[in-house]
Protein backbone atom coordinates (compact mmCIF):
# COMPACT_ATOMS: atom_id res chain seq x y z
CA UNK A 1 0.00 0.00 0.00
CA UNK A 2 1.33 3.61 -1.53
CA UNK A 3 2.56 5.38 1.87
CA UNK A 4 0.74 8.63 3.01
CA UNK A 5 3.88 10.87 2.88
CA UNK A 6 4.56 10.51 -0.85
CA UNK A 7 2.65 12.28 -4.23
CA UNK A 8 -0.90 10.75 -2.92
CA UNK A 9 -0.64 11.84 0.42
CA UNK A 10 -1.94 15.19 0.44
CA UNK A 11 -5.51 16.10 -0.77
CA UNK A 12 -6.68 13.85 -4.00
CA UNK A 13 -9.79 14.41 -6.22
CA UNK A 14 -10.72 10.89 -7.41
CA UNK A 15 -12.82 11.55 -10.63
CA UNK A 16 -14.97 9.39 -12.96
CA UNK A 17 -17.74 10.57 -15.62
CA UNK A 18 -20.52 8.53 -17.02
CA UNK A 19 -20.44 7.79 -20.90
CA UNK A 20 -17.78 6.83 -22.92
CA UNK A 21 -14.87 6.62 -20.20
CA UNK A 22 -17.57 4.20 -18.00
CA UNK A 23 -17.88 0.61 -19.65
CA UNK A 24 -19.83 -1.58 -17.55
CA UNK A 25 -20.53 1.60 -15.49
CA UNK A 26 -17.42 0.19 -13.36
CA UNK A 27 -15.94 3.92 -12.84
CA UNK A 28 -19.31 5.61 -11.88
CA UNK A 29 -20.10 2.84 -9.87
CA UNK A 30 -16.71 2.48 -8.06
CA UNK A 31 -16.07 6.15 -7.49
CA UNK A 32 -20.43 6.35 -6.09
CA UNK A 33 -18.93 3.31 -4.11
CA UNK A 34 -16.22 5.52 -2.03
CA UNK A 35 -18.49 8.98 -2.12
CA UNK A 36 -21.45 7.02 -0.25
CA UNK A 37 -18.89 5.70 2.40
CA UNK A 38 -17.10 8.87 2.97
CA UNK A 39 -19.96 10.98 3.79
CA UNK A 40 -18.86 14.00 1.54
CA UNK A 41 -20.80 16.78 0.59
CA UNK A 42 -20.94 18.91 -2.34
CA UNK A 43 -18.65 21.99 -2.36
CA UNK A 44 -18.90 23.07 -5.97
CA UNK A 45 -21.02 22.05 -9.25
CA UNK A 46 -19.80 22.75 -12.66
CA UNK A 47 -22.84 24.58 -14.61
CA UNK A 48 -24.34 22.22 -17.22
CA UNK A 49 -26.02 24.93 -18.91
CA UNK A 50 -22.46 25.29 -20.67
CA UNK A 51 -21.71 21.87 -21.28
CA UNK A 52 -24.13 19.23 -21.73
CA UNK A 53 -26.12 19.17 -25.36
CA UNK A 54 -29.66 18.73 -23.25
CA UNK A 55 -30.78 16.24 -26.82
CA UNK A 56 -27.88 14.12 -26.07
CA UNK A 57 -28.02 13.62 -22.49
CA UNK A 58 -31.96 14.64 -21.86
CA UNK A 59 -32.98 15.88 -18.24
CA UNK A 60 -35.58 13.29 -16.23
CA UNK A 61 -38.73 14.36 -14.53
CA UNK A 62 -39.59 12.05 -11.70
CA UNK A 63 -41.70 12.03 -8.48
CA UNK A 64 -40.50 12.39 -5.11
CA UNK A 65 -41.88 11.34 -2.15
CA UNK A 66 -44.18 14.18 -1.31
CA UNK A 67 -46.15 13.61 -4.76
CA UNK A 68 -44.37 16.28 -6.31
CA UNK A 69 -42.40 16.46 -9.75
CA UNK A 70 -38.89 17.30 -10.67
CA UNK A 71 -36.59 17.71 -13.05
CA UNK A 72 -33.03 16.09 -12.67
CA UNK A 73 -30.53 17.78 -15.30
CA UNK A 74 -27.23 16.49 -16.23
CA UNK A 75 -24.51 17.47 -14.06
CA UNK A 76 -20.87 17.56 -12.71
CA UNK A 77 -20.36 17.62 -8.92
CA UNK A 78 -17.01 17.92 -6.88
CA UNK A 79 -17.76 16.55 -2.93
CA UNK A 80 -15.38 16.90 -0.54
CA UNK A 81 -14.59 16.90 3.53
CA UNK A 82 -17.64 18.59 5.88
CA UNK A 83 -15.96 21.93 6.46
CA UNK A 84 -16.94 21.55 10.29
CA UNK A 85 -14.70 18.09 10.19
CA UNK A 86 -10.66 17.85 10.31
CA UNK A 87 -8.67 17.36 7.64
CA UNK A 88 -7.10 14.02 8.80
CA UNK A 89 -9.88 11.49 10.51
CA UNK A 90 -9.99 7.85 10.10
CA UNK A 91 -13.57 6.50 10.57
CA UNK A 92 -15.80 8.93 8.31
CA UNK A 93 -19.29 6.81 8.37
CA UNK A 94 -20.10 4.02 11.10
CA UNK A 95 -23.86 3.30 9.76
CA UNK A 96 -24.21 -0.27 8.58
CA UNK A 97 -21.05 -1.19 9.43
CA UNK A 98 -19.57 0.87 6.61
CA UNK A 99 -16.45 3.00 7.04
CA UNK A 100 -13.97 4.41 4.48
CA UNK A 101 -10.62 4.22 6.66
CA UNK A 102 -7.13 5.37 6.85
CA UNK A 103 -5.35 8.41 7.90
CA UNK A 104 -5.60 9.30 4.43
CA UNK A 105 -9.53 9.07 4.27
CA UNK A 106 -9.93 12.65 5.07
CA UNK A 107 -8.06 14.19 2.20
CA UNK A 108 -10.25 12.84 -0.62
CA UNK A 109 -12.84 14.66 -3.06
CA UNK A 110 -14.97 13.15 -5.39
CA UNK A 111 -15.96 14.14 -9.17
CA UNK A 112 -19.15 12.48 -10.19
CA UNK A 113 -21.42 13.56 -13.01
CA UNK A 114 -21.66 12.75 -16.76
CA UNK A 115 -19.12 13.43 -19.91
CA UNK A 116 -19.47 17.06 -20.99
CA UNK A 117 -20.46 16.83 -24.71
CA UNK A 118 -19.23 20.69 -25.88
CA UNK A 119 -16.92 22.95 -24.50
CA UNK A 120 -13.86 20.59 -22.98
CA UNK A 121 -11.55 23.26 -23.21
CA UNK A 122 -13.66 25.68 -20.47
CA UNK A 123 -14.71 23.00 -18.93
CA UNK A 124 -11.52 21.82 -17.79
CA UNK A 125 -10.29 25.20 -16.80
CA UNK A 126 -13.45 25.85 -14.70
CA UNK A 127 -12.33 22.28 -12.75
CA UNK A 128 -8.64 23.51 -12.41
CA UNK A 129 -10.52 26.47 -10.11
CA UNK A 130 -11.66 24.32 -8.37
CA UNK A 131 -8.94 22.32 -7.55
CA UNK A 132 -6.83 25.43 -6.81
CA UNK A 133 -9.92 26.61 -4.38
CA UNK A 134 -9.90 23.83 -2.57
CA UNK A 135 -6.01 23.35 -2.75
CA UNK A 136 -6.10 19.70 -4.14
CA UNK A 137 -2.94 18.54 -4.48
CA UNK A 138 -3.27 15.72 -6.54
CA UNK A 139 -5.87 13.91 -9.44
CA UNK A 140 -6.88 10.27 -10.20
CA UNK A 141 -8.67 9.20 -12.50
CA UNK A 142 -11.07 6.25 -12.86
CA UNK A 143 -12.04 4.64 -16.19
CA UNK A 144 -13.37 1.30 -17.93
CA UNK A 145 -13.00 0.14 -21.66
CA UNK A 146 -14.64 -2.59 -23.33
CA UNK A 147 -11.86 -5.20 -24.42
CA UNK A 148 -11.19 -8.85 -25.88
CA UNK A 149 -11.26 -10.21 -22.07
CA UNK A 150 -13.35 -13.24 -20.38
CA UNK A 151 -15.50 -12.35 -17.47
CA UNK A 152 -14.17 -15.64 -16.16
CA UNK A 153 -10.76 -14.28 -15.22
CA UNK A 154 -9.90 -11.52 -12.86
CA UNK A 155 -10.09 -8.14 -14.38
CA UNK A 156 -7.02 -6.35 -15.18
CA UNK A 157 -6.38 -3.17 -14.39
CA UNK A 158 -3.81 -0.67 -16.22
CA UNK A 159 -2.38 2.39 -13.67
CA UNK A 160 -0.15 4.72 -15.44
CA UNK A 161 1.00 8.70 -15.58
CA UNK A 162 2.36 11.02 -17.27
CA UNK A 163 4.59 12.91 -14.72
CA UNK A 164 7.90 11.35 -14.43
CA UNK A 165 8.05 11.64 -10.63
CA UNK A 166 4.61 9.62 -10.01
CA UNK A 167 5.68 7.29 -12.44
CA UNK A 168 8.86 6.84 -10.49
CA UNK A 169 7.51 6.59 -6.79
CA UNK A 170 4.37 4.24 -7.59
CA UNK A 171 6.44 2.19 -10.03
CA UNK A 172 3.62 2.30 -13.06
CA UNK A 173 4.32 3.15 -16.59
CA UNK A 174 3.00 5.57 -19.20
CA UNK A 175 0.47 5.12 -21.31
CA UNK A 176 1.66 4.39 -24.70
CA UNK A 177 -2.13 4.52 -26.23
CA UNK A 178 -2.74 6.49 -29.14
CA UNK A 179 -6.26 7.84 -30.76
CA UNK A 180 -9.64 9.15 -29.61
CA UNK A 181 -9.52 10.41 -26.02
CA UNK A 182 -12.45 11.35 -23.64
CA UNK A 183 -12.76 13.66 -20.84
CA UNK A 184 -10.47 12.19 -18.51
CA UNK A 185 -7.74 12.71 -20.72
CA UNK A 186 -8.48 16.32 -21.41
CA UNK A 187 -8.90 16.60 -17.40
CA UNK A 188 -4.93 14.83 -16.92
CA UNK A 189 -3.46 17.09 -19.79
CA UNK A 190 -4.96 20.45 -18.32
CA UNK A 191 -4.19 19.00 -14.24
CA UNK A 192 -0.75 18.17 -15.53
CA UNK A 193 -0.08 21.31 -17.57
CA UNK A 194 -1.05 23.86 -13.91
CA UNK A 195 1.42 21.45 -12.08
CA UNK A 196 -1.01 19.03 -10.47
CA UNK A 197 0.18 14.95 -10.45
CA UNK A 198 -2.04 12.60 -11.80
CA UNK A 199 -2.38 8.96 -11.81
CA UNK A 200 -5.04 7.14 -14.54
CA UNK A 201 -6.48 3.72 -13.40
CA UNK A 202 -8.57 2.00 -16.40
CA UNK A 203 -10.47 -1.51 -16.47
CA UNK A 204 -10.97 -3.96 -19.07
CA UNK A 205 -14.50 -4.58 -19.45
CA UNK A 206 -15.37 -8.09 -21.66
CA UNK A 207 -16.99 -6.68 -24.57
CA UNK A 208 -19.80 -8.90 -24.70
CA UNK A 209 -21.58 -7.99 -21.78
CA UNK A 210 -21.46 -4.64 -22.57
CA UNK A 211 -25.32 -3.87 -21.78
CA UNK A 212 -24.75 -4.49 -17.80
CA UNK A 213 -23.59 -2.87 -15.82
CA UNK A 214 -20.16 -5.11 -14.18
CA UNK A 215 -19.29 -5.34 -10.00
CA UNK A 216 -16.52 -7.50 -10.92
CA UNK A 217 -14.96 -4.38 -12.49
CA UNK A 218 -16.18 -2.12 -9.89
CA UNK A 219 -14.20 -4.23 -7.09
CA UNK A 220 -10.87 -4.41 -9.43
CA UNK A 221 -10.92 -0.58 -9.58
CA UNK A 222 -12.04 -0.21 -5.72
CA UNK A 223 -9.05 -2.57 -5.09
CA UNK A 224 -6.58 -0.46 -6.66
CA UNK A 225 -7.73 2.95 -5.68
CA UNK A 226 -7.62 1.78 -2.28
CA UNK A 227 -3.73 0.64 -2.60
CA UNK A 228 -3.28 4.09 -3.88
CA UNK A 229 -4.97 6.60 -1.79
CA UNK A 230 -4.20 4.32 1.57
CA UNK A 231 -7.49 4.08 2.63
CA UNK A 232 -9.82 0.44 3.41
CA UNK A 233 -12.92 1.10 1.38
CA UNK A 234 -15.62 -1.35 2.63
CA UNK A 235 -17.18 -3.51 -0.91
CA UNK A 236 -20.54 -3.83 0.98
CA UNK A 237 -22.94 -6.10 -1.68
CA UNK A 238 -20.35 -5.56 -4.53
CA UNK A 239 -18.66 -8.95 -3.61
CA UNK A 240 -22.28 -10.98 -4.01
CA UNK A 241 -23.30 -8.90 -6.97
CA UNK A 242 -19.96 -9.64 -8.67
CA UNK A 243 -20.60 -13.46 -7.91
CA UNK A 244 -24.29 -13.02 -9.25
CA UNK A 245 -22.41 -11.57 -12.14
CA UNK A 246 -20.68 -14.01 -13.20
CA UNK A 247 -22.85 -17.00 -12.77
CA UNK A 248 -25.28 -15.02 -15.05
CA UNK A 249 -23.14 -14.54 -18.11
CA UNK A 250 -22.19 -18.06 -17.24
CA UNK A 251 -25.65 -18.97 -17.86
CA UNK A 252 -25.98 -17.50 -20.70
CA UNK A 253 -23.20 -18.11 -22.39
CA UNK A 254 -22.96 -21.72 -21.93
CA UNK A 255 -26.45 -21.43 -24.24
CA UNK A 256 -24.46 -19.96 -26.93
CA UNK A 257 -22.00 -22.72 -28.80
CA UNK A 258 -19.93 -19.92 -30.49
CA UNK A 259 -20.12 -17.85 -27.39
CA UNK A 260 -18.33 -20.88 -25.34
CA UNK A 261 -15.76 -21.39 -28.14
CA UNK A 262 -14.87 -17.58 -28.37
CA UNK A 263 -14.82 -17.17 -24.48
CA UNK A 264 -12.44 -20.06 -23.96
CA UNK A 265 -9.89 -18.74 -26.96
CA UNK A 266 -10.13 -15.28 -24.68
CA UNK A 267 -9.09 -17.72 -21.65
CA UNK A 268 -6.40 -19.06 -22.87
CA UNK A 269 -4.52 -15.76 -24.51
CA UNK A 270 -5.30 -14.42 -20.96
CA UNK A 271 -4.09 -17.74 -19.03
CA UNK A 272 -0.87 -17.95 -21.48
CA UNK A 273 0.05 -14.25 -20.66
CA UNK A 274 -0.03 -14.39 -16.98
CA UNK A 275 1.93 -17.53 -16.51
CA UNK A 276 4.53 -17.45 -14.89
CA UNK A 277 7.13 -18.82 -17.22
CA UNK A 278 5.31 -16.73 -20.14
CA UNK A 279 8.38 -15.13 -21.88
CA UNK A 280 7.78 -11.64 -24.03
CA UNK A 281 8.07 -14.02 -26.98
CA UNK A 282 5.68 -16.88 -26.39
CA UNK A 283 3.15 -14.13 -25.55
CA UNK A 284 3.34 -12.22 -28.77
CA UNK A 285 3.20 -15.92 -30.06
CA UNK A 286 -0.03 -16.06 -28.33
CA UNK A 287 -1.41 -13.15 -29.56
CA UNK A 288 -0.62 -13.65 -33.34
CA UNK A 289 -2.59 -16.90 -32.97
CA UNK A 290 -5.76 -14.86 -31.52
CA UNK A 291 -5.50 -12.47 -34.21
CA UNK A 292 -5.30 -14.98 -37.07
CA UNK A 293 -8.23 -16.38 -35.13
CA UNK A 294 -10.31 -13.21 -34.83
CA UNK A 295 -9.84 -13.00 -38.37
CA UNK A 296 -11.13 -15.89 -39.30
CA UNK A 297 -13.93 -18.55 -38.03
CA UNK A 298 -12.53 -17.19 -34.04
CA UNK A 299 -13.96 -13.94 -35.04
CA UNK A 300 -16.50 -13.15 -31.90
CA UNK A 301 -19.89 -13.22 -32.18
CA UNK A 302 -22.39 -10.71 -31.23
CA UNK A 303 -22.83 -11.00 -27.70
CA UNK A 304 -25.59 -11.66 -25.19
CA UNK A 305 -27.75 -8.91 -24.68
CA UNK A 306 -27.68 -9.32 -20.75
CA UNK A 307 -29.59 -6.82 -18.54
Amino acid sequence: MVKNDGVLGGRLLVVALEGWNDAGEAASGAVRTLKDQLGVVPVAEIDGEYYFDYQFNRPTISTNDDGTRSLDWPSVIVYGPASDRPAQRKPIVEEAGLSVSGDNAGNVFILLGTEPSRSWKSFAEDLIAIIDENDIEAVITLGAMLADVPHTRPISVFTSSENPEVRAELGIERSLYEGPVGMLTVITDAAEAAGVPTVSVWASVPHYVHNTPSPKAMLALIDRLEELIDVVIPRGELLDEAQVWERSIDQLTSEDEDMASYIHQLEQARDTVDSPEASGEAIAQEFERYLRRRGGEGKPPPGPTAS
